[in-house]
């Protein structure tokens, strides 16, 4: 009897090393310009100043979030609620429209990905000399280059991971703590974790990123529909392909097979398969093929940006822009723009105080000299603009009530202050219970600065 030979299948196929092509064309350009420009602002915020301090700064110790001239405490989370819908609706509205151009130009991913490429080509040389390079047995020159790419690697990761707690602990707090070996556990541990992500992230797993573990490829899908601007293949024009040159009066298609665009592809796909969610869309498949159709003296375009509908029916640019202002596309417009409008609006009305009245429990309502009523409370006053006011105190509700402690109160700039205070009426003509009282706060040298809040006043039976 013929026993079967066992068979291993693989539930996860063997990574297999990616070593993508320099390109150079418009959208390598407009990568690139996406990488200074994300970076700079990265690393340069931390440092910059703003009224003496830093301009942007999310101090949790003190509960203070400084976003230049503004500053938010946590009572004021909704606006990063608001904010991070906004960012929702943006990449849904430019996702509907372009397709994953985010990832192809400004994501923290591809973004670091490209910075370790480019300094990978700088030491280890072009993709030909990189495959040399890991095929040949270890040698002098393999190991000092790897060596100084790994090192380079981890600079830029540390002063990444360096950058981003920077914007929790005071940047030139820091500078002095690394410079005198005092740097705290918490900020040792997010400078070598954030480090180390992107160390990783950007220097070995690379595409696997985008492949397995960014959520985005998988749901992309849901917001595309056949007037999508993406990355894509001309079948008609492209096909049938053979490789070398063309002869005249021969019936074949402009690809000549060179596989440039899958050898400049960042995850190692062929475009000429059709849309794949392993795209980021970073165009530089089109920078390539357009060098190619220029060396054959064949059209540029071959691969470009263009919509489903556009290649079934032959549109031109014009007939692609006029498909842009579709219902979809309306519609996530008109949701951003209204919550744009109405958390710039609330932001411009807001009042930069903030009121809470705590009553003393320990206290329910005593009787004190001249047959007053007393009642004591504390209230938590927040000055959330910059500079420094005073407030003026007053309380209503109660026939005679007053405040007997103070009827000013200072506070610093963005800071805030538990004030004690005590209330008091005159017992002849006050029911015994609970009754309603209002604390108003106001400006002295802006009387548009005012809060009011309620409280109980407590008067013994």
């Amino acid at each position: 009897m013929n026993v079967p030979k066992e068979a291993v299948v693989r539930m996860y196929a063997a990574r297999e090393e990616i070593y993508p092509r320099e390109t150079r064309g418009r959208y390598a350009t407009l990568r690139w310009a996406g990488v200074w420009l994300t970076q700079i602002v990265f690393y340069g915020l931390p440092w910059l100043q703003w009224n003496g301090r830093q301009a942007v700064l999310f101090d949790l110790g003190a509960r203070k979030f400084h976003l230049f001239g503004l500053v938010l405490w946590p009572q004021d989370f909704i606006y990063l609620a608001g904010l991070l819908i906004i960012c929702a609706y943006g990449l849904f509205l430019v996702t509907a429209v372009a397709g994953r151009v985010w990832c192809g130009f400004a994501c923290p991913q591809t973004v670091y990905t490209e910075l370790f490429l480019w300094i990978e080509r700088k030491i280890e040389g072009a993709r030909s000399a990189r495959i040399r390079l890991d095929r040949q047995p270890w040698t002098f020159e393999k190991i000092w280059k790897k060596g100084a790419k790994h090192a380079a690697w981890l600079a830029v990761a540390l002063w990444t991971g360096f950058t981003f707690v920077g914007y929790f602990t005071p940047v030139h707090t820091l500078v002095h703590e690394v410079a005198s070996f005092s740097l705290g556990a918490w900020e040792s541990f997010w400078v070598l974790f954030y480090g180390f992500a992107t160390y990783g992230n950007a220097g070995w797993m690379r595409e696997q990123v985008c492949k397995y573990m960014c959520p985005y490829a998988r749901f992309q899908s849901a917001m595309f529909d056949k007037d999508t601007l993406v990355v894509t293949y001309d079948r008609k024009r492209g096909e049938p392909r053979r490789p070398g040159a063309r002869v005249a009066g021969d019936k074949l298609g402009d690809c000549i097979d060179c596989t440039m665009c899958v050898q400049v592809c960042p995850t190692g796909i062929d475009i000429r398969q059709g849309l794949q969610y392993e795209c980021i869309g970073c165009a530089a498949c089109v920078d390539a093929c357009n060098g190619v159709m220029d060396k054959v003296s064949k059209p540029r375009g071959l691969i470009r940006y263009a919509t489903e509908n556009a290649l079934a029916h032959g549109w031109g640019t014009q007939e692609v822009k006029r498909r842009l202002l579709r219902p979809k596309v309306l519609g996530y417009t008109a949701v951003l723009g209204l919550l744009i409008a109405a958390m710039s609006t609330s932001l411009a009305l807001r009042t930069p105080l903030k009121v809470d009245v705590i009553r003393d429990r320990g206290s329910m309502g005593r009787e004190v000299e001249d047959g007053q009523i007393e009642n004591v409370y504390r209230l938590q006053l927040m000055n959330t603009g910059e500079g420094a006011r005073a407030y003026r105190l007053r309380v209503e509700g109660m026939p005679g009530a007053r405040i007997v402690d103070r009827d000013v109160v200072a506070l610093d700039g963005a800071s805030a202050r538990a004030v004690p205070v005590r209330v008091r009426v005159r017992a002849e003509g006050a029911e015994g219970g609970s009754h309603r009282i209002a604390f108003t706060v106001t400006a002295v040298d802006d009387p548009s600065v005012a809060v009011c809040e309620e409280a109980a006043f407590i008067v013994p039976r």
